[in-house]
């Protein structure tokens, strides 16, 4: 016989629906606020491809038209052609530097400005995080005024600091200025950096217990061991961020080259890119730029795919804590 006493099965799932019910419209978003942010997100979407697919598809264009009248995002409409990226690789620009040259010289200034920023970097933050010291704050101001500046504005300093520095090399026929060189553009770029770098690891190295290195210290290690053994590698994801930053803005730093760099040997990619749409750009096909720009981005992207993984945490403990 059916037991009218205990409730029936349809009951009891209506009151567990209920309580589900009651929760998601606490905690959750009604069916309005759902649909209106999916279309802001599919808006922020499309405004943020769209750029970039519309590039890709112009670097395929075989037209080589200097101005584009039609935007297509379609690469195969109208026909599929390399001939921008052979052509760009051949001769990005009229100057006698080819295109391997100009990415030499932007991986070297941005991977030793990347490496330097990080190695500098994370003893000036360990000293601020760990040691009291006199003057401290006053210096941990002092690293926050300069990275609130912008680093366009401390360029005529550096420019006339640099070019004092003159070395004759070549018994008077020949002086290096430090000024009109990668080193010096390295150095200018590296001033600009390191506020950053280490402002953002010491937030990162503050979130370390102390208790693991006095361990280590009972244990017998040396602080500067107790530093390179224990500290040092739990820091993993802030350096690999500190060293991505770094070096995505050197790989893309413009205003520094142009205004330091004389020689075309040692051009970079960013000032190859500028003169395609500089005074001669009536004459630079866009099928040249595009190609060129994609170029420039696929070994940032290839370097962020290492390091995604220590991206979020690296930068958002690293940025929250200070």
């Amino acid at each position: 016989m059916f037991n009218q006493d205990k409730p029936s099965m349809v009951n009891r799932l209506s009151k567990v629906f209920n309580r589900t019910s009651s929760k998601s419209g606490e905690r959750g978003l009604s069916l309005g606020q759902q649909i209106l942010s999916q279309l802001f997100l599919l808006i922020v979407a499309v405004t943020v491809l769209y750029p970039i697919l519309w590039v890709i598809s112009m670097s395929f264009d075989p037209r080589d038209i200097s101005r584009p009248t039609v935007l297509r995002l379609n690469p195969l409409e109208g026909g599929l052609s390399l001939k921008a990226y052979a052509d760009v690789i051949a001769q990005p620009t009229a100057n006698p530097v080819s295109l391997g040259q100009l990415m030499f010289n932007s991986f070297r200034l941005a991977t030793i400005t990347g490496i330097l920023s990080i190695i500098v970097g994370v003893f000036a933050s360990y000293a601020f995080s760990r040691l009291r010291f006199k003057g401290r704050q006053v210096l941990m101001v002092a690293v926050l005024t300069v990275l609130m500046l912008p680093s366009i504005a401390t360029l005529p300093a550096l420019f006339v600091l640099l070019n004092k520095v003159q070395i004759d090399v070549g018994g008077g026929a020949q002086v290096f200025n430090l000024r009109n060189s990668l080193i010096g553009v390295g150095l200018a770029v590296l001033s600009g950096s390191l506020p950053f770098a280490i402002w953002n690891m010491k937030g990162y190295l503050d979130t370390i217990p102390r208790e693991l290195e006095e361990a280590a210290l009972i244990d017998g290690c040396t602080p500067n061991s107790a530093f390179f053994r224990v500290t040092l590698p739990l820091s993993t994801p802030v350096l690999a961020v500190t060293f991505f930053l770094g070096f995505m803005s050197t790989w893309t730093e413009f205003a520094t080259s142009w205004l330091f760099l004389t020689n075309p040997k040692d051009f970079t990619l960013m000032m190859a890119l500028y003169n395609m749409v500089g005074q001669y750009s009536n004459t630079t096909p866009w099928s040249h730029f595009a190609a060129m720009s994609i170029m420039i981005a696929l070994p940032v992207t290839i370097v962020y795919l290492f390091v995604q993984r220590y991206f979020v945490g690296g930068l958002a403990i690293g940025g929250v804590k200070g």
